[in-house]
């Protein structure tokens, strides 16, 4: 049913630091739309996790951007 496209280790390890870089590069743009929201900080966290987790898990195609 899945397949990942990653069979060996080298390769999972690009996806798996790809996927920091992204995660770690999305903090301060959530942080700075919750401010310009004018809610906490913490809830711009929540909202970029939630908006990621729901993409993922539901998400659509390749090269679709559901961060900002």
């Amino acid at each position: 049913m899945f397949h990942l496209g990653c069979d060996n280790r080298v390769c999972v390890q690009n996806e798996v630091l790809s996927g920091l870089t992204v995660a770690l590069a999305l903090v301060p743009e959530a942080v700075a739309f919750a401010f310009v929201a004018g809610v906490e900080p913490l809830v711009g966290l929540y909202a970029a996790f939630m908006v990621g987790l729901l993409a993922s898990i539901f998400g659509g195609r390749p090269g679709m951007i559901s961060g900002a």
